[in-house]
């Protein structure tokens, strides 16, 4: 069998994506998956996507983390199957998407992708993080200098200690640069490791940055190692409702896997 491969990124985010609307992919075979994300003796990416046919929107999303095990919503991997989608002439500019069991938004205006996530209820604060879902679970520190931060050692502990323990969480560190700007990097379950960029990740920093008051804008630009990124919300007492994700989403090679 030969099946045919895209490689995307969004700000760095990278992922296998294939189109699967005939089935003929063995997406129960997690050790396939895995072996394809590998950067050493696979493909290489940070997740997997499969796209396929749904009964209620243009497309179905199936996301998998790189260990091969399905994953929550993917952000950076929303933005992409869109544009993956469009390559294949599902739609021309605007779409809606199944993924997580709930529908999805898209548009593609500019060459950048916009996505518009799950609304986010119940955001806790705590005296040094915040936590909220996103599509995705997030825990949230404020640092003063992240230079001084070691993402991968903290964020591996913060992932697997209390309160997450094996259920585990996405750790973003962030420093604010301006009054509607932040940087941040973070550690991503999964992948069990930092990432260069993480989209339900810029969209909890972006809504823990209003709601912890560091910023009175809700347009709020995030800066990752991968690149930049936009969210947009409306504040509804505490409670956040059209949520967009924007920025870039690039098909990087094409390929055969036998």
């Amino acid at each position: 069998m030969i099946i045919h491969f895209c490689k995307y990124q969004g700000t760095g985010n990278d992922f296998i994506i294939i189109d699967n609307r005939l089935g003929t992919f063995p997406k129960d075979n997690q050790r396939i998956i895995r072996d394809l994300c590998d950067r050493k003796f696979g493909i290489g990416a940070d997740g997997f996507m499969l796209l396929e046919n749904s009964n209620v929107s243009d497309f179905k999303m199936i996301y998998f983390n790189s260990d091969g095990n399905i994953g929550s919503m993917c952000g950076n991997g929303g933005r992409c199957i869109i544009s993956f989608a469009q390559s294949l002439h599902i739609f021309k500019n605007k779409t809606t998407f199944e993924a997580m069991n709930k529908i999805y938004q898209g548009e593609i205006i500019d060459e950048l992708v916009r996505l518009k996530m799950t609304d986010v209820h119940g955001v806790k604060t705590y005296n040094d993080y915040v936590f909220l879902d996103t599509g995705s679970p997030h825990h949230v520190s404020f640092v003063e200098d992240m230079s001084k931060i070691d993402v991968y050692k903290t964020g591996k502990k913060i992932r697997y200690g209390s309160p997450y323990f094996e259920e585990g969480t996405n750790v973003n560190f962030v420093e604010q640069i301006d009054e509607n700007s932040f940087k941040v990097r973070t550690y991503e379950r999964g992948v069990e490791n930092e990432t260069l960029s993480c989209g339900t990740g810029v969209t909890a920093v972006a809504i823990a940055g209003y709601h912890t008051k560091k910023t009175k804008r809700n347009s709020i630009n995030i800066e990752t190692l991968g690149g930049k990124l936009n969210i947009r919300f409306e504040n509804n007492n505490g409670s956040y409702k059209n949520i967009v994700l924007t920025g870039p989403a690039k098909m990087v090679f094409k390929g055969e896997i036998k």
